[in-house]
């Protein structure tokens, strides 16, 4: 199963002047070029800065560790004011590539137009050495963070204050559009949280750990992945022993991400009669989840729907 303003100016020129000074700071924003190496952080440019040019390397449907440094990218690249990622070196294999050949001076340094949200935050799972006898690990801590809603939160406010400093004429609607997200993120934060109590303490098996950020909020247990390590696809014989354990009879469900191979999954599936959820890795991974608002509702729902 899968579950899938002057006071002396006459009132027209007043509103006048407005409308003009609110034309150019649109106009401004709309000539500001950002490019989100994942849907998510393109999601989040929308909600602080809707008024810019937002593009995004990637789709939900993709793996985000393994992208082609196409000319397209290239060409994004080339024209951006502000790249953010998510950092921790989820993009390490390619975005380097992308920075050299698009020659863009704004978007190599921090210090400039380039954003890493995981240095914005804390991370979980850092390591003080790694090695390729680990798999596809990251020293620097899980980077999939955008399923923590609080430490996204943490993000944004930073994001905000990188837009204030590359646009600085914006500052002012930058931080009106922070308030207001935050204030719809913080009401939703217990909504979310109220609705999820069913899932704490359920056990799950999960293909990696893209969603390991939001099983710790919501009080989830992956007791064992589908890669016998980090990037490797599950074999026939840690399939095996995967089948031994779910015959436990205390895992609810498989998960595994919208770009994720589902052949594994339904193989364990169907052997120890467990729902197979395919859970949107971010913003576009199936037709419920058209920003991070209704992200974080599909993921739930898809969740409980295993109960």
């Amino acid at each position: 199963m899968r579950i899938n303003s002057k006071q002396f100016l006459p009132k027209a020129l007043k509103t006048l002047t407005l409308a003009v000074t609110l034309g150019f700071i649109s106009n401004a924003q709309a000539e500001f070029n950002i490019f989100a190496c994942e849907p998510e952080y393109a999601a989040l440019a929308k909600e602080l800065a809707p008024d810019a040019r937002i593009y995004s390397a990637t789709t939900a449907m993709q793996d985000p560790h393994q992208v082609q440094a196409r000319p397209s990218l290239i060409a994004k690249m080339r024209q951006a004011d502000l790249a953010i990622c998510a950092g921790a070196d989820l993009e390490i294999g390619w975005l380097p590539m992308l920075q050299m050949k698009s020659a863009n001076a704004k978007v190599r340094s921090t210090d400039q137009g380039l954003f890493f949200a995981a240095e914005q935050i804390d991370t979980v799972d850092q390591m003080k050495s790694v090695d390729r006898s680990m798999g596809d690990v990251h020293a620097k801590g899980n980077p999939h963070l955008h399923f923590d809603p609080k430490r996204l939160l943490g993000v944004a406010e930073a994001l905000t204050q990188k837009l204030m400093q590359l646009d600085p004429d914006s500052t002012a609607q930058y931080q009106a559009n922070l308030a207001r997200f935050s204030q719809r993120w913080n009401d939703a934060i217990p909504r979310w949280e109220q609705k999820a109590k069913p899932l704490n303490g359920k056990k799950i098996i999960a293909y990696h750990s893209s969603f390991k950020y939001l099983f710790n909020w919501l009080g989830l247990e992956q007791v064992a992945d589908l890669e016998p390590k980090p990037g490797i696809p599950p074999s026939s014989s840690h399939l095996a022993s995967l089948l031994t354990r779910a015959k436990q009879g205390d895992i609810l469900a498989i998960i595994i991400a919208s770009y994720q191979s589902e052949r594994g999954a339904d193989w364990l599936g169907e052997r120890a009669d467990l729902p197979v959820i395919v859970l949107p890795m971010s913003v576009g991974g199936n037709e419920q989840s058209v920003d991070l608002f209704s992200l974080y509702d599909s993921a739930i729902d898809l969740l409980l729907a295993a109960k």
